[in-house]
Formats: structure tokens, C-alpha cells, sequence
């Protein structure tokens, strides 16, 4: 009998996959799977967990959480050889990864996706010694992602960064910031660089809207220097897709990014704290597979 590992944020999403945990456990069993499950205690846990899960040779690890709860299953995951496959159940405040990827918010529907057994190898991203999914990057701008205290993102959802950002604007200043991609080089004074893996990042569904993740490359933008009212005019645009050619933004893609900031930057992994920076951000190419629904092959198949 094949068997699944379960790990799952026990507060995430007002503790809505705990509560439909008996009913999960049940259709995995009844699909053939012996099923367990761990709950997970605190920051980290489920780096281990995931670990522990592929050592033990379990044939497929379900992450149920939000973003948090992949991206530490993913880097417990990714150093090690013969890989199981991923799911994802998506209970989490934003679930950037589980959209891109088309999985749905409901979470007998997510089941469903797991258990029609549909998957695709995809890209993941490394920086230093950490591992992403979705999104890398740096600047005052995204450091709102995670100053954001935890309760307030599970009551406000999404609400809770916009807050927190409008709060932040008016003290945002650029930093001057060296940036090398497949041996280009950029030295500008820029706001923020996002280094996406996918086209959905913090609620913005057209960010990255040419983010291909099977292909190897990063989509890499550059926000440069920018006053208060010309960043207010890019995000609106970048809610429909149609900042691209704005002319202070850089967009391109790569496989390779070296990041050097002239003075302190933080780093921000999946939208959390990743440490500082310098970086360098590789992308693995097809390194983990995740289960998908058939809509989000048919759109790989498209590219």
C-alpha cells in the first residue's frame, strides 16, 4: 500500500484544515493511501517534518497551509534524491503558489486535484542556502509582507497588506543596488527587484504575466527610483498586466541573479524573512513535482 504524509499549519486559515482533518484522512485511506499526519508546532517544523517524510519513503507529502507551510515543506524537501510527489492544500492568507498552480481554496476540491493523480515537474528557486516556490525579493517595499503581525493577516487576509503598505509609502527610499543576470549588469537606485517563479505574487495575478513555471528561467523586475504618486500609477497598472513597458521598471527573465545592495537589505522569501542580502538566485529547473489539475497542464502544454 502506498503511503501519504500529511503536514499541515494547524492555525491557518482560522484553523479550517483542522478542523476537516477526519474527513481528509478518510478519502486518502479509502484512495488506497495509509495516511498520517503531522501538525505543525512552530516556525521550522515543517522543514523537519518534510525531511523525516522523505527519509521515511513516503510516496507522496501533502502541505496544507498557506505559502509559509509550502515553502518550508519544499526546502525540507529539495536537497534530498528520489523525491515523492507534492501536494498542496491551500488554507492560507494570500496561497500565491496554489493559484498559479490552479489549485482551488476548497479544501475537498484540492483533495480532489491530489487524488486524480494529474502532475508536472516544476521550477523551484534557490538563494544562498534557502529554497522558494513563488517569489523572491528586496527593498522597503516588500518587507511589509512580514510586518505584518500573524493574527492580523488571519482576520484581515489580503486587507492586512494593503494597510500596512499605504502605512509605509511615504517613508520609502531607494537603494543603490548592483544586479548581474546571465551576464547582463545593472547598477541602479531602485525601490524593489522581485524575482518571480510565477505570475501570482502578494494578490497580484498579472505581476509576472509571462512566468512559465517548467522552463527554467525567473521573470525579474526591477521597480527604479519612484516618487509616491509614479508608484501608486505603476500598482494600478500592475493589476491588469499593463505595467510592463513602464519606463521605470526593468522586466526580463533569467535563469542566474546575483543581487548587490550598497547598504542593508533585507531579503524576502515567499513572504517571509530570508536574512540579508547579497544573494545569488539560481533556478532548479523541474526539481520537485507537484500534483496539478488537468486545467493548469493544459496551460504548460499552451506555452
Amino acid at each position: 500500500m502506498k503511503k501519504a504524509r500529511i503536514i499541515y499549519n494547524p492555525t491557518s486559515g482560522r484553523e479550517a484544515f483542522k478542523r476537516e482533518l477526519p474527513n481528509v484522512l478518510e478519502r486518502f485511506e479509502k484512495a488506497g493511501y495509509e495516511t498520517s499526519a503531522h501538525a505543525t508546532t512552530c516556525e521550522g517544523d515543517a522543514i523537519n517534518a518534510a525531511k523525516v517524510a522523505v527519509e521515511r519513503g513516503f510516496d507522496i507529502i501533502v502541505a496544507a497551509g498557506g505559502d509559509g507551510t509550502i515553502n518550508e515543506v519544499i526546502n525540507g524537501m529539495a536537497e534530498q534524491p528520489n523525491l515523492p510527489k507534492l501536494g498542496v492544500i491551500p488554507v492560507g492568507t494570500t496561497n500565491d503558489f496554489a493559484r498559479a498552480l490552479h489549485i482551488p481554496k476548497e479544501i475537498n476540491k484540492a483533495v480532489d486535484v491530489i487524488l486524480e493523480n494529474g502532475s508536472m515537474l516544476i521550477d523551484i528557486g534557490k538563494v544562498n542556502d534557502h529554497y522558494f516556490m513563488n517569489i523572491a525579493g528586496g527593498g522597503k517595499l516588500t518587507e511589509l509582507t512580514y510586518e505584518v503581525p500573524s493574527k492580523l493577516k488571519t482576520m484581515l487576509g489580503q486587507l492586512a497588506y494593503y494597510m500596512k503598505g499605504i502605512e509605509m509609502l511615504p517613508s520609502l527610499k531607494p537603494t543603490r543596488a548592483r544586479i548581474e543576470y546571465d551576464g547582463n549588469v545593472i547598477e541602479e537606485d531602485i525601490m524593489l527587484f522581485l524575482i518571480s517563479n510565477t505570475n501570482s505574487v502578494g494578490g497580484f495575478e498579472k505581476l509576472a504575466p509571462d512566468a512559465d513555471l517548467t522552463d527554467g528561467y525567473f521573470d525579474l523586475l526591477i521597480l527604479k527610483k519612484a516618487n509616491l504618486a509614479e508608484f501608486i500609477r505603476i500598482a494600478s497598472l500592475a493589476l491588469r498586466g499593463a505595467h510592463l513597458e513602464e519606463k521605470h521598471l526593468i522586466y526580463t527573465k533569467a535563469k542566474r541573479i546575483k543581487v548587490e545592495p550598497e547598504e542593508k537589505m533585507q531579503l524576502n522569501i515567499d513572504g517571509e524573512y530570508g536574512g540579508l542580502l547579497p544573494g545569488e538566485f539560481v533556478n532548479l529547473q523541474q526539481h520537485i513535482e507537484f500534483f496539478v489539475p488537468q486545467s493548469f497542464i493544459e496551460k504548460q502544454e499552451d506555452y
